[in-house]
């Protein structure tokens, strides 16, 4: 589960790290300064923790929000997307952060060693009082040890520097620096037309990119689809706004463009004999409506029924 669980945010921001996830690493060399190539394989780490509570009850939580990135040397990471700071947030990170260091715990010779991940967070919103770093404080018997929560704002990024940095995972998110001004856009139209302009900036970028072989055609599809997620949302009591976006942006993939997907998706499964990425691939797109399950389970070869319970227990349980 993500600090911002149960909202379309959190689902934009865990479409975007699981099914293109080579989108976050220029967000880690941005906010840790390190130099990933894009080239780095990513493995997410098991979803499920369990907690345990002072009155001895264990709860369950889903992070699905933490993974390695295999460079030179590996490295653990946990990233999280939150609105705006709240006073729980600190205890909630620490709570994942023990989780997951715990997972790889070792002990030898009767010695427990840990490794905590790289933390982040990306902030939606943010005011002045906002924090560029936030730290987690240990008293321990044998010392004070600290490590530090890094702070990623949206507002602070202009399209430009998005696309000049690579970082596209941001672009779904861009309308927040907008949201201020939605009154204003829905009451003057010339405004308006200068937003859509903007996106229509957007959009053209994406296309050459695309066009270029920067990004495939699915990592294209899937931002846009995300774009216009946030912005159901976000200006839902707009629709001035929202249409407009939207007419610039487009809607849904069309279907041509999600079987030219599923095929590229085919023909690297076969070359790697990954069967498993093809399923999370099909799941993936009947979960955003692009193909029935009927559709889907044709292409599987298997029955709606058994296919259904599949893509159940991999939303469930993180894999097929």
């Amino acid at each position: 589960m993500s600090l911002l669980s149960n909202t379309p945010y959190d689902d934009v921001f865990r479409t975007l790290l699981n099914d293109c996830s080579p989108l976050i690493l220029p967000l880690i060399n941005e906010v840790f300064g390190e130099h990933y190539t894009g080239r780095e394989k990513i493995v997410f780490s098991p979803n499920e923790h369990f907690l345990n509570r002072q009155d001895g009850e264990e709860e369950e939580r889903i992070t699905d929000n933490s993974f390695k990135v295999l460079g030179a040397i590996p490295k653990k990471y946990h990233w999280e997307c939150q609105c705006s700071p709240d006073n729980s947030m600190l205890v909630r990170f620490f709570e994942y952060d023990t989780q997951i260091a715990l997972d790889e715990g070792e002990i030898v010779e009767n010695v427990l060693t840990v490794t905590f991940p790289h933390s982040a967070v990306l902030f939606l919103r943010h005011t002045l009082s906002t924090p560029n770093t936030m730290t987690i404080k240990i008293n321990t018997p044998g010392g004070d040890i600290s490590y530090d929560i890094q702070v990623m704002k949206v507002g602070m990024y202009s399209l430009d520097e998005i696309f000049d940095k690579n970082l596209l995972f941001l672009i779904p998110f861009y309308i927040f620096s907008h949201e201020s001004r939605f009154k204003e856009y829905a009451e003057n139209e010339e405004k308006l037309s200068d937003l859509k302009a903007e996106y229509e900036k957007i959009k053209n970028r994406l296309e050459e990119l695309a066009k270029s072989g920067m990004i495939d055609e699915y990592t294209r599809c899937t931002i846009t689809d995300m774009s216009n997620k946030v912005l159901e949302h976000i200006a839902k009591n707009y629709k001035s706004v929202r249409e407009g976006v939207k007419s610039v942006m487009g809607g849904k993939i069309l279907d041509y463009e999600a079987k030219d997907i599923l095929n590229r998706g085919k023909q690297e499964g076969r070359q790697e004999g990954k069967q498993e990425g093809r399923m999370e691939l099909l799941f993936n797109l009947v979960s955003r409506k692009i193909f029935s399950v009927e559709d889907a389970a044709m292409e599987a070869q298997l029955t709606p029924e058994i296919f259904e319970r599949k893509m159940r227990e991999f939303t469930a349980h993180g894999k097929s």
